[in-house]
């Protein structure tokens, strides 16, 4: 007599499914944003006001910033227009993920998932006010004030390396709901199925 197979999704009261990858998805968006919110608070209470604090022989500084626009400083002037397209990436993510399988995309997306809830709970809730705050940025690379590289917190490195990695997995392709290009698909304990 052969066990019956476990469903490897869950019902929730309202009805919505949530399977594994789901729930890797947030639970991986829910430590980003843990974290850029703790890191974030912390850098305002000890770098405010104060010189950059230089690590590792100079290779890394950390600096309070206050960021109006995006990454690189681009659009300093449309903090609004940054608020709304991250909200609609937050939107985008929720609704894709109804189809995700793979676990390589529910790792990246829950990367970028987090890196825009943390820039956009800066942008809803800090200094001058709600859909126009100032991204807290901290880490600054080889040079005090972001001359080389600019100036950037966890919440930004987590959406490039969630974009770096969707990126690969498409090159890879790996597709969103586990399969790969070649027809072939990830089984629930990773092995390879036809």
């Amino acid at each position: 007599m052969s066990e019956p197979v476990s469903d490897p999704t869950t019902q929730s009261a309202s009805g919505v499914t949530a399977g594994p990858k789901v729930r890797l998805l947030a639970l991986i968006a829910v430590l980003v944003l843990a974290a850029d919110i703790i890191t974030k608070v912390v850098a305002v209470a000890q770098l405010e006001d104060r010189a950059p604090v230089e690590l590792l022989g100079g290779l890394v500084f950390l600096q309070l910033v206050r960021n109006p626009g995006a990454a690189f400083s681009l659009a300093t002037g449309y903090t609004w227009v940054l608020t709304i397209v991250a909200i609609a990436v937050v939107v985008v993510i929720a609704r894709v993920a109804r189809r995700l399988r793979s676990t390589g995309w529910a790792i990246a997306l829950g990367l970028v998932l987090g890196g825009a809830l943390g820039n956009l709970t800066d942008r809803l809730f800090r200094a001058p006010g709600p859909l126009q705050g100032h991204v807290v940025d901290v880490v600054s690379l080889f040079t005090p004030d972001g001359r080389a590289w600019p100036v950037f917190n966890l919440a930004d490195s987590s959406i490039v390396s969630g974009g770096v990695l969707l990126v690969l997995l498409a090159l890879l392709g790996r597709e969103l709901d586990g399969r790969h290009t070649s027809g072939k698909a990830d089984t629930e304990d990773g092995r390879v199925s036809e």
